[in-house]
C-alpha cells in the first residue's frame, strides 16, 4: 500500500490518495507533498484503514511526531484522514 498525502504532514479532514498495490503486509509507503516518504504500518479497519505513522522529518526540518491516522472514504468519494492518537 501507498498513501500520499498532498500536504508536508496528515491533519483531520485532510485529503489523500491511497494506492493499493495488492500487498497484505502490514508495511506501506506514506508520502508526502514536501517529497518526504516514510515506511509505516496499515492495518484495514471496517470500511476503512488504520494507518500508524512513526516520528519522521519534514523537508524543512520540522520534527512531527508518530501518530495513529483512521482513513476513510467521505461522501465525496476521496480519502480523508482523521486522527486517533
Amino acid at each position: 500500500m501507498r498513501f500520499v498525502f498532498p500536504h508536508s504532514h496528515a491533519f483531520r479532514r485532510g485529503r489523500l490518495t491511497v494506492d493499493d498495490d495488492g500487498k497484505a503486509g502490514p508495511e506501506c509507503l506514506v508520502e508526502f507533498g514536501d517529497g518526504v516518504t516514510v515506511i509505516a504500518e496499515w492495518q484495514a479497519n471496517g470500511d476503512g484503514v488504520r494507518l500508524s505513522v512513526p516520528d519522521y522529518r519534514t523537508a524543512k526540518g520540522t520534527l512531527v511526531t508518530a501518530r495513529i491516522w483512521r482513513l476513510a472514504r467521505d461522501k465525496d468519494g476521496l480519502w480523508r484522514s482523521e486522527r486517533l492518537s
